[in-house]
Order: structure tokens, then sequence, then C-alpha cells
């Protein structure tokens, strides 16, 4: 880790529940955008605390909770078959209106922070976590979201109910999403209909799609990594949140 960023496992509140979560800030005095990082179903591991201190490096204060702290506390896995399937386990043990507390737990955490400017903040996530930002977006302080080859938005929400792009018209911030060609768990038609309802509700969106690109492309910890997908999409979130958070 750079000499630029510090960090620590802090502990936030989710409701009436602590959980832990992964803060990186830059060690250096100023004001800086909040940014959620949401882990994929492998927990927050290394690639997710690598992308908090990213974010901090970039000159942001990145939080990333333990959403599946209910059921794991401090799960965090690599990125074999079996903990794949451990962590969809886990997954399915999630529901939406916890997740949401957890998330804005988290925003509470950012917020209540000294070098942190009051304007809202950043969401970023990946796969489950991509999900679980489309589902944050609804929440009044989340300005912008980059969400990362979420599965099921148009089709599911954790927990059951009605699928998480119903929410769509309660979002006020602006939303991009990337999304891999070859993606072999997100159908090039869900990314369609996904734009569509942005488009129909006046969300301020971009949508991006990667044709060489496979799910995970973004983790260079995963056999699907994609350099050049990658490095175009921390681009892009980048550019989202130096215009929504400054920077």
């Amino acid at each position: 880790m750079s000499s630029l960023v510090r960090s620590a496992t802090v502990s936030i509140n989710s409701g009436h529940v602590q959980i832990p979560a992964y803060l990186a800030e830059p060690s250096r005095e100023g004001l800086f955008g909040g940014i959620v990082v949401i882990q994929e179903v492998f927990g927050v591991n290394s690639h997710i605390r690598e992308v908090t201190e990213r974010l901090a490096a970039a000159g942001y204060v990145a939080i990333a909770p333990h959403i599946y702290h209910r059921q794991a506390p401090n799960f965090e896995v690599g990125y074999t078959e079996d903990a794949l399937e451990l962590g969809r386990k886990y997954k399915m043990g999630t529901r939406s209106e916890e997740l949401l507390r957890d998330i804005q737990g988290a925003i509470d955490a950012l917020l209540l922070k000294e070098n942190v400017r009051p304007v809202g903040v950043g969401c970023m996530g990946f796969c489950f976590g991509g999900h679980v930002a489309y589902l944050a977006a609804t929440l009044s302080q989340v300005r912008a979201t980059a969400s990362f080859y979420g599965a099921g938005i148009v089709n599911s929400t954790p927990g059951g109910g009605a699928p998480t792009l119903s929410r769509t018209p309660e979002i006020s911030g602006t939303v991009y999403g990337f999304f891999g060609e070859k993606d072999p768990l997100i159908p090039l038609e869900e990314v369609d209909q996904l734009e569509a309802t942005l488009t129909t509700h006046q969300v301020p969106h971009k949508i991006f799609r990667y044709p060489e690109a496979e799910h995970g492309f973004f983790c260079d910890q995963r056999y699907s990594y994609n350099a050049a997908a990658a490095q175009d999409a921390w681009e892009q979130v980048m550019e989202l949140f130096k215009t929504t958070l400054g920077g």
C-alpha cells in the first residue's frame, strides 16, 4: 500500500447491528469525496481492499462494509470454485432492506468524518456488489453509482420481491454501468432493458459494453481479467466521481 494512503478496519452502525468495514483514506490533509465500495460474493477480500486503497490514492475516502457479516463474520475468500459456491450461499441469505441499512451505515460513517465533503457520496460495486450498488443508488445521499456486472438487477432482488430494476424511479443521482458482452451471467438483452429503464425514468446514466470482456473483468485476480476493459472502466469511474463529488 502506498504511503499516500492510510487504512484500517472500523466498526459501523447498521440499524441496531454493528458490522466491520474496511476504510482507506488519503494520508494528507484536505477535504475529499466519500465512496462506498461493495464487495463481490467473495467478501471484503484482498481485491476489494485494493480497490478501496486505489480510490484513496486517487483522492477519495473509501469504505467497504462487510455485507455478509450477519451470516459469516469477516468473510473473505479467493477465487476458487469452492469459494464461489460458498459466497453464493451467503448471497442467497441477504435481504435488500438489511443491505440498504448496511450501505446507509457506511454513508453515515463517511459523512461523520471531518475530511469528507458533506455533499453526498459515490458508490461502486462489483458482481453481487454491482447489483447491490444499483439498489443503493435509491438512497438519497448517493450522488453517483458505478455498477460493475451486477447480475439479476432486471429480474430479482436480494431476499425476494419486486426486481431491483423496478426501483429505478427512486434514483436521484447518476448511474454508470459496466458490462462484458461475453458475460455468461448477464444476457445482453438485460443490459438493454436496464439502459432503457434508466432512459425512461430520466436518470442520468452511461452504460459501457466491452465486446471482449467476461464477468469479473475488472478483477486482476480472476481468470477473466481484461486489462484494457478494466483500464477504460477505471477512467470512466474517475470521471464520474470527479464530476459528481469533486477531486
